[in-house]
C-alpha cells in the first residue's frame, strides 16, 4: 500500500497540529521550531510558503520554502542575488526515515518549477545531528557559501 501525502496550508483548523511538530531532541539545535517559522512566515508574506505535510491524513511535518530572497551572502557589491528554496523543514520525531523529507523537498521543487525558478537553495547545520547527508542525498551540491554559521547548497531543476 502506497502512503498518500500531501501539502496543506497552515490555517486556523490545522495550526495546532502544525505547532505540534517537533523533530527529535537531538535535532533541535540544527532547525528552527515550527512556531519560529510561522512568525517569520507572516513577517515575510508572500515570500514565505508555509505548508503543513500529511501522510495518510496524519500529520508528520512542516516545510517553509522562500521565494525570491535577496541572498547576497559572498558577494554584496555584486548586487541583489534573487534565489528561491526551502527555508526549514521539520519532520516529526517519529516519522523521519520514511520519505517524507524527499516528498517535501520534491513538492518544493515542483513549486519552483511552477514559478519559474531552474535551481532550489537551502541551507543546513555542520556538525553533529545535521541533515547534511539528507541534502547530499537528494542532490544538492554545496555552493562554497555560508549563510551565518549555515553551509548553503543548491540543487539544479530539471525542467
Amino acid at each position: 500500500m502506497t502512503a498518500e501525502r500531501s501539502l496543506e496550508v497552515i490555517t486556523p483548523e490545522n495550526i495546532d497540529e502544525a505547532l505540534g511538530v517537533e523533530v527529535r531532541a537531538d535535532q533541535s539545535h540544527v532547525v528552527s521550531p515550527v512556531v519560529k517559522s510561522l512568525a517569520e512566515a507572516h513577517a515575510f508574506g508572500p515570500r514565505a510558503w508555509p505548508r503543513l505535510i500529511r501522510c495518510d491524513g496524519q500529520a508528520v511535518g512542516f516545510l517553509m520554502a522562500f521565494f525570491d530572497f535577496d541572498f547576497t551572502v559572498a558577494r554584496p557589491a555584486a548586487g541583489p542575488d534573487l534565489r528561491s528554496g526551502l527555508w526549514r523543514l521539520n519532520i516529526a520525531a517519529g516519522h523521519q526515515g520514511h520519505g517524507h523529507g524527499r516528498f517535501a523537498v520534491d513538492a518544493v521543487a515542483a513549486e519552483l518549477r511552477r514559478r519559474g525558478t531552474t535551481r532550489l537553495t537551502t541551507t543546513w547545520h555542520v556538525g553533529h545531528g545535521s541533515p547534511e547527508p539528507f541534502y547530499l542525498g537528494l542532490g544538492f551540491r554545496p555552493t562554497g557559501e555560508m549563510s551565518g554559521d549555515e553551509r548553503v547548497g543548491e540543487l539544479e531543476l530539471q525542467v
